[in-house]
């Protein structure tokens, strides 16, 4: 028997020995639980949040919709909030969900990786503070990464002779990308149609069609809504290259580095580097998977850990160079496909030790800076909930002052930050400039001459143009003010 059958068959038995234990639906366990512990609790909506459940929310106004969104998350929380409006109810119910679509995503890849890699991998992602802060919101990222990772699965266990479920999963998998976010759809199809076309052994018909087909059925709603709102393919996104302040190469790895830790959304990015020793793993990570691609290369078997790190590059593409500011939730596709080459590379140099005890400790010592890894990621994720939480509370707190002066639904909020707060008031929001820009000042005192409206303005802002002879009421303790029409300002000045 050669070394490399020998290696084979004991890697083998090793596979066969951990596939007895359900490791992959433990770590998706301890992500719900996670989540729930540390993020559900008290963890109020944020403004894209308020955006996308505006759309399917029976109780609220619908606010504007930008050219940029897509609707696949309003879709999928439509059943919930059909139900209920309650924002902890919401939060239990997608933390679960993402759980299961933990599992159901990595579980793909266990037939190509094993049980033991694929659970390693599916860790290695959900103990980002990344991860486990966006599982319950209402936010498409997550939901694409997860089906990235199921996609690329699928699409590598599409080989000849393959049955048809597993050419509707790649499809379906494509689709659910696209439906959640168009643009990640689109960079995600892109590597997979290229593979098809350059690789003799996936230069087939049904792969390809798969892929196509599962883009177009996703994208379907995103193009019949840009003829509808916006006259054309090529006029939504020429509008939501002006929303996202201008498409076009901008270097903004600079911007993601520093903004790894927070803010959630660094626009204009100009926050400086904190603790830099919390950024190591970021810049390892890419070294990592080069590292895990050249090994797979030398092995023989690249498939595996070449293309979900081919895609991961596609995916980084327009948050690396093509917009000019950053949030940590944009790269979650790529750490989930490099969690996989990574998890690989891990498995790969545990078994490569020799003899025994030796393997014993470099497993010791990964498992040492794995710990060490979700410690930081903790930490971090304890601030920024908190953060998040803080701000969500101010968002309650202008809509409680809102209706102690009087605003009631039918009503109309505009202004600074009007969109989640008029969702939390109950109210429609509306802007007349901005990237939300959805009616004109004409427009919008017409309205306010005939239901109740209120203008907010943060302290350090002067009232809107329009509102300049409207009374101020200054909401104590969360650094707006409100302005009011004087022939709707109830009760005394605040």
């Amino acid at each position: 028997m050669t070394v490399r059958a020998a290696d084979r068959q004991r890697e083998g038995a090793e596979d066969r020995a951990s596939g007895r234990f359900p490791w992959l639906a433990l770590v998706a366990a301890g992500y719900a639980a996670a989540q729930l512990a540390l993020v559900t609790p008290l963890l109020g909506l944020g403004w894209d949040e308020t955006v996308y459940l505006s759309q399917v929310d029976p109780r609220n106004p619908a606010a504007y919709f930008s050219a940029p969104r897509s609707r696949g998350i309003s879709f999928l929380v439509a059943p919930i909030i059909a139900v209920t409006g309650s924002s902890p109810v919401i939060r239990i119910v997608l933390a679960l969900l993402s759980a299961v679509a933990l599992y159901v995503a990595y579980r793909v890849w266990r037939p190509l990786l094993g049980p033991g890699r694929t659970a390693l991998a599916a860790l290695l992602f959900a103990g980002l503070w990344v991860t486990v802060l966006y599982g319950p919101q209402a936010m498409p990222n997550l939901w694409v990464a997860l089906s990235a990772v199921a996609a690329t699965g699928w699409f590598l266990r599409a080989r000849p002779g393959a049955s048809w479920a597993v050419l509707l999963g790649l499809g379906a998998t494509v689709a659910a990308a696209t439906l959640f976010r168009f643009s990640d759809g689109v960079w995600l199809a892109a590597p997979l149609l290229a593979a098809c076309a350059m690789v003799p052994a996936w230069r087939r018909p049904a792969p390809a069609l798969a892929v196509a087909g599962g883009l177009a059925a996703g994208s379907a709603q995103w193009v019949a809504e840009a003829y509808m709102r916006w006259g054309g393919v090529g006029a939504r996104l020429h509008a939501s290259s002006a929303t996202e302040g201008g498409m076009g190469l901008h270097w903004a790895g600079g911007d993601a580095w520093r903004s790894l830790n927070g803010p959630l959304l660094c626009r204009p990015c100009t926050v400086p580097m904190t603790h830099p020793e919390l950024t190591l793993w970021w810049l390892a990570l890419p070294v990592l998977a080069l590292t895990a691609c050249a090994v797979a290369l030398c092995t023989g078997r690249p498939a595996e850990t070449v293309l979900p790190a081919a895609c991961a590059v596609a995916l980084s593409v327009p948050y690396l160079v093509l917009i000019g500011y950053s949030a940590p939730r944009f790269f979650l596709p790529v750490y989930a496909l490099l969690a996989l080459p990574v998890a690989t590379l891990a498995a790969g140099t545990v078994r490569a030790v020799r003899p025994a005890p030796g393997r014993v400790v470099v497993a010791g010592v990964l498992a040492v800076l794995l710990a060490a890894h979700l410690t930081v990621q903790w930490e971090v994720l304890q601030e920024r909930a908190a953060g998040a939480r803080a701000t969500a509370d101010r968002y309650q707190a202008v809509a409680d002052g809102l209706r102690r002066l009087g605003l009631r639904p039918p009503c109309l909020v505009t202004g600074s930050h009007s969109q989640p707060i008029g969702y939390y008031a109950g109210c429609a929001s509306a802007d007349v400039s901005g990237n939300n820009q959805n009616i004109t000042e004409a427009a919008l005192l017409r309205r306010a001459a005939t239901e109740p409206t209120a203008a907010l303005a943060d302290r350090s802002s002067p009232p809107p143009d329009y509102a300049q002879a409207w009374r101020a009421h200054r909401l104590r303790g969360t650094g707006y003010t409100a302005y009011l029409p004087r022939r709707a300002a109830g009760g005394r000045r605040s």
